[in-house]
């Protein structure tokens, strides 16, 4: 673990010492060093399945996948950013890089922590960046609001689970996730012990986000610079789905019986989220709320308690950060061309853009979840195990998946195909940095079909 995160944080140094000339080649190389160093973690040899086990830290099959996409995603945020930062004065492009670099530095310890309340204090530390990076680097004045949505949802959430953590702490004397599997069940079937069940799931269900508690994500993706879209959903998303998979099985037995309106709610919303983005006009909320969608799934797959939910969920986690992260890294280049988000001023970019239109292409498929996508994999296999424990969920998850389609078709449709207008014709063409970014989501999207038990969590 600590060949991740000491050159992690030596990075912080690099970046305030280098020459302004070299600054972003600098980070870039760097941060990518790190993350190929990082791909060692999914080798786990051990028949435990924990690794690197240390006093504070360890990963198994569950966060080895998520802290590789955390490490993978911070060289694809530097190249993100570059056009669109570098005008700047040069202390804030070092504090930019910076606060990327400290969100990993949060977010490796938190998927890495083996105590549920070292895992809380970095979930809530991811917070600090990432308002930072929303409420000064965002795109319009609404960015104050959103920025405050995003603390106060998230902070209201969790408020709640510290207190279920500490009073788990005085009853049963440990908070490691290493013994906690082992103890005989700590949640009796008792009123306080619902309030307490609640409250443990409450700040990963809003993080998630469960459709009810979703409304700081669009206003956060909407108004967050690209390196903040990506980062909110492509690993903090992500959070919310790890620390469900940490703590639902220390609330046994009371799931079984408290976790059916939750589970109704993620599949209406996925629903209601889909239809939503089927009238969007903004092209990065039309993304953020295909997110809630996609993530309504992932909370399904882990409220079951099935081998095979579970597998789907985490498969899910994996392929929608690497899909969604490129589909708001796409946006951001025709934002960066038309100074426009909307998706009826911005069309028939096809003409114009060739190559871009068929990065559009693969990430829209990937997105509707089309074969050989690790999308796939994780729908068929949270579909399934929800079938299976109930054959009424179809009736929810079929058109949900059928709306996912349309939307993700729409997307595409309206903003490359059709006549072009009059204002757009004299646009300045695409980089091969942005080609390499795109190429750099989609790689890893198509080797991990090749070694699905990579990201397939315990039951690989």
């Amino acid at each position: 673990m600590l060949k991740i995160l000491i050159p992690t944080v030596m990075l912080i140094p690099t970046i305030w010492l280098t020459s302004s000339k070299k600054l972003w080649s600098t980070s870039l190389a760097s941060s990518l060093l790190i993350a190929l160093i990082s791909l060692s973690l999914l080798h786990c040899p051990e028949e435990t399945g924990w690794t690197l086990l240390g006093s504070y830290m360890a990963t198994d099959p569950l966060s080895s996948p998520l802290i590789v996409l955390t490490c993978w995603l911070l060289p694809l945020m530097i190249l993100a950013s570059q056009n669109h930062i570098s005008p700047e004065p040069i202390n804030y492009q070092r504090t930019y890089i910076t606060l990327l670099t400290s969100l990993q530095i949060f977010l490796i310890m938190a998927f890495g922590a083996t105590e549920l309340l070292m895992f809380y204090i970095m979930f809530e530390a991811t917070l600090i960046p990432t308002f930072i990076i929303i409420t000064r680097w965002g795109n319009q004045s609404e960015r104050l609001d959103a920025g405050n949505y995003f603390l106060f949802y998230t902070l209201a959430g969790s408020l709640p689970l510290l207190v279920a953590l500490l009073f788990l702490q005085e009853n049963i004397s440990t908070l490691s996730t290493l013994t906690l599997p082992f103890l005989p069940p700590c949640f009796p079937n008792s009123y306080a012990h619902k309030i307490l069940w609640i409250a443990c799931l409450l700040a990963f269900l809003v993080k998630t986000p469960l459709y009810g508690v979703h409304l700081w994500l669009p206003k956060a993706h909407v108004e967050a610079p690209v390196a903040g879209s990506m980062v909110l959903a492509a690993v903090l998303l992500k959070l919310g789905g790890y620390g469900m998979a940490r703590v639902i099985y220390i609330l046994d037995p009371l799931t079984n019986m408290m976790a059916y309106p939750f589970l109704i709610l993620a599949l209406w919303g996925m629903i209601m989220a889909g239809s939503i983005c089927m009238r969007q006009t903004d092209l990065k909320s039309l993304i953020a709320y295909s997110s809630v969608s996609h993530m309504g799934l992932v909370a399904v797959g882990i409220l079951i308690q099935t081998p095979w939910g579970l597998a789907g969920a985490v498969a899910l986690m994996i392929a929608h950060g690497l899909t969604s992260s490129a589909l708001f890294c796409l946006a951001n280049m025709n934002y960066e061309r038309t100074h426009s988000r909307s998706i009826i001023l911005a069309r028939g970019l096809q003409v114009i853009f060739p190559l871009m239109t068929s990065w559009w292409f693969f990430m829209t498929l990937a997105n509707l979840a089309l074969p050989p996508t690790p999308n796939l994999m994780g729908e068929l296999l949270v579909i399934t195990s929800a079938f299976n424990w109930s054959w009424w969920t179809i009736l929810l998850a079929g058109p949900a998946t059928l709306i996912s389609a349309a939307y993700s078709l729409y997307m595409f449709l309206m903003t490359q195909r059709g006549p072009l207008p009059q204002h757009i014709t004299n646009l300045p063409p695409s980089h091969s940095r942005e080609h390499l970014l795109i190429s750099l989501h989609f790689l890893p999207l198509m080797l991990v079909i090749l070694k699905p038990e990579l990201v397939l969590g315990w039951t690989s």
